[in-house]
């Protein structure tokens, strides 16, 4: 091996390091807010995210009881934490679906690897709290065409 392709691997190394999720991370799309004021679900309305694509998330609050949380207001942020940066989108709950049902609308990845989805959600009743979701993206049969 010449000694060029041996630095190029070299260097290479530590930056496949920072595209792989880690082992341990937390892929549960239903969990309570840090202070547990909320227990809440989320998933995207379509089986398969591609990467480039507007898709939507179907999120549901409930009070720690599981009663439904009605009237809430969440915001949304997130990004990859590999990469420092943020999402690539404004997405926002564009629609409250009822039962504690809300309609997140505008969601979009730009890449393959670990993503968090950070929710706020307040309540004149209840206050605000956050949570933290890990969603890790692949390529799909269509981002390859």
């Amino acid at each position: 091996m010449s000694n060029r392709l041996a630095a190029l691997l070299l260097l290479g190394l530590p930056l496949a390091g920072c595209m792989t999720a880690p082992a341990s991370l937390d892929l549960s799309l239903s969990k309570p807010t840090v202070h547990q004021k909320y227990v809440v679900d989320m998933h995207p309305q379509t089986e398969v995210i591609a990467i480039n694509r507007l898709h939507a998330w179907e999120i549901r609050v409930t009070s720690p009881e599981g009663a439904p949380v009605l009237q809430a207001h969440i915001d949304i942020d997130g990004g990859m934490p590999q990469h420092g940066h943020g999402l690539p989108t404004k997405p926002m709950v564009t629609q409250e679906l009822g039962d504690g049902r809300y309609l997140l609308e505008g969601m979009k990845f730009s890449m393959t690897g670990w993503w968090e989805i950070r929710l706020k959600v307040e309540t004149d009743q209840r206050g605000a709290d956050v949570v933290t979701f890990n969603k890790v993206i692949a390529l799909t049969k269509s981002d390859r065409t």
